[in-house]
C-alpha cells in the first residue's frame, strides 16, 4: 500500500521500466520510504504551518553525502573521473591528472548561494519541518572548466543524464504557463532531500521546460543555470522559478502558509498571489512572503527594462511590477530586490554586516532588514576524524549530531592534554588524505599548507596571495616551505574573472624555479567534493574578499567546524567572529558599509598586510610542528578549539531556528518532529 500511495502523489514517469527497481513498499533508491508519505501527508494538513522555500540553485552534495546506496549502473555521464592540476610542476601537469570515481553531484547549482540552500533545506529535513524546497531541473547545469594551459579558463557545456541520477525521478506532471506571446509547459520531478537519521524528508520539486510540448527556444530556458547574455532568457529563467513554482504547489494541493524567497530569482512568485486581487486583499497576501538578500554587490539585483519585460509578461503583471520595484532614479527599470522586499513582511541579510550594508543601500527599508547570519550543515562538512574525535568526547560535548550548537563545549577540553593531541592528530589524518590525492605533486603533510577556494570575482581578489611572489618566497626561505591549494570558476561571461584567471596561472607558471619552497597547486572543476577535500585538509584557509563585498562568505565556516584556521580579511561572517581568536585577520577595514565601488580593490597594501601576517602564521606554525614532533601546548591549538568552539554558532541548525524564531515567526511545535 505504501508504494501505491506514493504513485498516487507522485505520478513516476517510466516506473514499470526502470524506476520500479528502486522503489517499493519499503525503499527509495536505499532509503526508507515511510518518512516520504509523512512528509508529503504533512504538506496537505491545513492544520501546520508549511513553509515553500524558493530558491534558483541547490547544492545538495550527494556524492559526499548521504549519497543513495542504490546507485545502479550509472551512466559515465553521471561520473566525474578527471581533474586537471594547474600548478608550479610544468612538466607534471601535462601527463599527470587526479583520478577518482566519484559519481557528479547534481548539478543544480554554481555556488555558495546553491550550498547555502542545500544545507538549509537539509537541516530542515533533519528537525523534520513540514517544507516543500523549489528550484529548476538544469539540464546542462552551470558548466565544466578546463583549465587552458597559458590561457586560462576554457569552459564547457555540461552533458549529465537526470533519467538515471539516484533519488531524481520525473513525473507524469506538467504544468501550464500562459505568458504574453507564448505557452510554457514545464515537466516536473522530484528529489527527497533526507535528514542525517533517515526519519524526514523535504521533498524539492524541479522545473524543467525541455520538453516537446515547448517550441525550441524554449525547450532550451532550462539548459544552463544563470545564462545571462539575453534579458529575455533571464526574465524567462525567474518566470519558471516564481510563476512555475507556485503552479506546481498548486499542482500538488499543497497547503502553503508561508512562501521564502532566497534571493529576488524567485519575485515573480508574488505575482501569481495577486493576480487579480484588489489592494487590500494584495496586502494580506505580503504577510505570507519573505525574502532573503544575498548581496550587497551592485550588480547582484536584477534589473529589468520594462520593454523587456513587456516581452514576456502581461499587462497586470507588470502594473504589479511598476508598484513594487521601480526606482525613483530609473523610472523604467524594475528591480527585482525592491519587488522582493515589498512584496514581503520579513527581510533578512546574511550576515551582521550585510545587514548594515543593506541598511546604507535601501535607507527607507532599514527598520524592516535585519541579520540572520548564515550557516553550514554540520554533519555535510564534518570530516570522518572529526566525527570521530566528536564522538569520543561526546560526555563532554553532548549530542553533536543532534545538536550542533553543543560543539561550543569543546571550549571544556582546552586543558584536556589527551584531547590537545588527539585533535591534533585528527587535523593531520585529514591532511594525509589531501597529501595522498596529490602525492605526485611532492606534498608534504609535514609543510604549512594553504588554501584559496571560491567563486572567482574581482572583488574576492583571487590573485592577492600571488600579488608579490617575491614575498612568498623570502617567507619559505626564511621559516619552512609553503604549499597553496587554489580552486574556482568565473562566470563563462564575467571577462575580468577570465583575466583573474589568466594571471594565477602566469604567477604559478612563474614560481616553477621556487618549487624547492613553493608547491602551489590550481585544481580543476571546484564542486562540493574538492570544497570538502580542502576545507577539511589545510591547515589554514585564506578568505580575502575587499570589505564590504562578501554578504556572509561560508566555505571559512566548513574550515572552523574541522579546525582548520582563518587568515582572513575582515568581512561577512568574519566580522562576528573578530575576537574569538580563530586566526588571524588583515587588511582593509571597512567603516562606511558602502558597497557602491568594488573598482579600488586595493591589491597593493592589502598584499602587503597579508605578507605581513602570512609570516606571523608560518612561524608559529613551524614552532608548533618540527618535522611532525607536536608542541601540543602551542598557541596554534588554542586557536583550533576555539574555531571549533565557534561553528557550534555557524551552522544551519542555529540558522533555521532564527528564521523559524525570527522570519517565518513559525513556533517550532509546528515542525512534523
Amino acid at each position: 500500500m505504501s508504494l501505491q500511495r506514493f504513485l498516487e502523489i507522485n505520478p513516476v514517469d517510466n516506473f514499470d521500466g526502470y524506476y520500479s527497481r528502486y522503489i517499493n513498499d519499503n525503499s527509495f533508491f536505499g532509503f526508507p520510504l515511510e518518512p516520504i508519505l509523512k512528509a508529503e501527508e504533512a504538506l496537505l494538513n491545513k492544520d501546520l504551518t508549511s513553509i515553500a522555500y524558493f530558491s534558483m540553485e541547490y547544492g545538495l552534495a550527494p556524492s559526499i553525502y548521504n549519497t543513495f546506496p542504490e546507485k545502479g549502473d550509472l551512466p559515465e555521464a553521471n561520473m566525474f573521473r578527471r581533474h586537471d592540476v594547474f600548478s608550479n610542476m610544468r612538466g607534471l601537469d601535462y601527463f599527470l591528472d587526479i583520478r577518482l570515481d566519484k559519481m557528479l553531484d547534481l548539478p543544480i547549482y554554481s555556488g555558495g548561494l546553491g550550498v547555502l540552500a542545500g544545507d538549509t533545506v537539509k537541516n530542515m529535513a533533519d528537525l523534520g519541518m513540514s517544507v516543500v524546497a523549489i528550484g529548476i531541473l538544469w539540464n546542462k547545469g552551470y558548466f565544466k572548466q578546463n583549465f587552458w594551459f597559458r590561457y586560462g579558463q576554457l569552459p564547457e557545456e555540461m552533458h549529465w543524464d537526470p533519467w538515471h541520477y539516484p533519488g531524481l525521478i520525473p513525473l507524469n506532471k506538467e504544468i501550464k504557463l500562459d505568458m504574453r506571446n507564448d505557452t510554457l509547459y514545464l515537466k516536473l520531478w522530484k528529489y527527497y532531500v533526507y535528514s542525517y537519521d533517515k526519519r524526514f524528508v523535504v521533498p524539492l520539486i524541479l522545473l524543467d521546460a525541455n520538453i516537446d510540448a515547448n517550441i525550441e527556444d524554449l525547450q532550451r530556458l532550462t539548459d544552463q543555470l544563470y545564462r545571462s547574455d539575453n534579458p529575455w532568457w533571464k526574465i524567462y529563467q525567474r518566470v519558471i522559478l516564481g510563476l512555475g513554482g507556485m503552479k506546481a504547489l498548486d499542482d500538488f494541493q499543497y497547503e502553503i502558509a508561508k512562501y521564502h524567497l532566497n534571493e529576488g530569482h524567485a519575485a515573480f512568485a508574488f505575482l501569481e498571489k495577486a493576480r487579480g486581487k484588489e489592494d487590500n486583499e494584495i496586502e494580506q497576501e505580503k504577510k505570507n512572503f519573505v525574502y532573503t538578500c544575498h548581496t550587497p554587490v551592485e550588480a547582484g539585483h536584477d534589473r529589468f527594462h520594462i520593454n523587456d519585460l513587456r516581452l514576456v509578461l502581461n499587462d497586470e503583471d507588470i502594473f504589479i511590477l511598476k508598484q513594487l520595484g521601480t526606482e525613483e532614479s530609473r523610472p523604467d527599470m524594475i528591480n527585482l530586490t525592491l519587488v522582493a522586499m515589498n512584496a514581503s513582511t520579513h527581510i533578512n541579510a546574511v550576515a551582521q554586516k550585510h545587514c548594515w550594508v543593506m541598511h546604507n543601500q535601501f535607507p527607507a527599508y532599514k527598520d524592516r532588514i535585519i541579520a540572520v547570519t548564515n550557516g553550514i550543515h554540520t554533519l555535510t562538512w564534518v570530516s570522518e576524524p572529526f566525527r570521530n574525535l566528536f564522538d569520543k568526547y561526546k560526555d563532554v560535548i553532548g549530542d553533536w549530531q543532534k545538536d550542533p550548537t553543543c560543539l561550543k563545549n569543546i571550549a571544556n577540553l582546552r586543558h584536556n592534554q589527551e584531547f590537545r593531541m588527539d585533535l591534533w592528530n585528527a587535523h593531520q589524518e585529514n591532511k594525509k588524505q589531501l597529501v595522498g590525492l596529490l602525492w605526485r605533486w611532492g606534498l608534504d603533510e609535514n609543510a604549512f599548507t594553504l588554501a584559496w577556494a571560491r567563486r572567482i570575482a574581482a572583488y574576492k581578489r583571487p590573485s592577492l596571495i600571488l600579488r608579490k611572489p617575491e614575498r612568498l618566497v623570502e617567507i619559505a626561505q626564511k621559516y619552512g616551505r609553503i604549499q597553496i591549494l587554489m580552486a574556482g570558476k568565473a562566470h563563462p561571461q564575467d571577462n575580468l574573472g577570465f583575466t583573474f584567471i589568466r594571471e594565477l596561472m602566469d604567477k604559478i607558471d612563474a614560481l616553477y624555479e621556487y618549487r624547492q619552497y613553493i608547491r602551489i597547486a590550481m585544481l580543476e572543476n571546484y564542486d562540493t567534493y574538492f570544497g570538502k577535500l580542502l576545507t577539511n585538509t589545510v591547515d589554514v584557509w585564506l578568505n580575502n574578499p575587499l570589505p564590504p563585498f562578501e554578504a556572509s562568505g561560508t566555505s571559512g565556516m566548513k574550515a572552523i567546524l574541522n579546525s582548520v584556521l582563518q587568515l582572513t580579511t575582515l568581512d561577512g561572517w568574519v566580522v562576528e567572529a573578530e575576537d574569538k581568536d580563530i586566526g588571524w585577520i588583515f587588511g582593509y577595514r571597512d567603516e562606511t558599509n558602502d558597497a557602491s565601488n568594488e573598482l579600488n580593490l586595493r591589491l597593493d597594501e592589502d598584499a602587503d598586510a597579508l605578507y605581513d601576517a602570512l609570516e606571523q602564521v608560518v612561524q608559529l606554525y613551524y614552532s608548533t610542528n618540527k618535522a611532525g614532533n607536536v608542541d601540543i601546548n602551542s598557541p596554534w591549538i588554542d586557536k583550533m578549539i576555539n574555531a571549533v568552539c565557534e561553528a557550534s554558532f555557524f551552522n544551519t541548525y542555529r540558522m533555521v531556528y532564527d528564521y523559524l524564531n525570527r522570519i517565518w515567526e513559525v513556533d517550532k511545535a509546528f515542525a512534523t518532529a
